[in-house]
C-alpha cells in the first residue's frame, strides 16, 4: 500500500495554489460514494507510481462545495487533470490504475 501522504487533501481555500505548478490529478469524491471508496486504493497505487513526476490529490465535494461547483462536478468520482493550473482533461467513473497512469502521462 502506498504512503497515504502521497495523496494530498485539497480544500477550497488552497485549491488554486495546490494545482498551479506541474501535473496534478484531482479526485473529486464524496464519503457516501461507493465507487469513490473502490477507487481509493487505485489512486494510492497511482500516487506511488507517479511520485516525483506528478501530484495526486483528493477533494471532498460535500466539504468543499465551492471548488466542486466551479468545476461543474455532477458525478463522482470525477478526476480532473491539471497542468500548471489549467484543466487538460477529465475522467468520470471508476478506472484502472493503468488507465489513470496513462491519463496522467498524457499531460507530461
Amino acid at each position: 500500500m502506498a504512503d497515504a501522504n502521497l495523496i494530498k487533501h485539497f480544500t477550497d481555500s488552497e485549491f488554486s495554489n495546490q494545482i498551479k505548478a506541474g501535473v496534478t490529478l484531482v479526485d473529486f469524491h464524496a464519503d457516501w460514494c461507493g465507487p469513490c471508496r473502490t477507487l481509493a486504493p487505485v489512486l494510492e497505487q497511482v500516487a506511488k507510481d507517479v511520485s516525483g513526476k506528478a501530484n495526486v490529490g483528493k477533494i471532498n465535494i460535500d466539504e468543499e462545495q465551492k471548488t466542486a461547483t466551479q468545476f461543474q462536478i455532477t458525478s463522482v468520482p470525477t478526476m480532473i487533470l491539471f497542468k500548471d493550473g489549467k484543466e487538460v482533461g477529465r475522467l468520470v467513473g471508476l478506472r484502472t490504475a493503468d488507465d489513470v497512469k496513462e491519463f496522467i502521462q498524457s499531460a507530461m
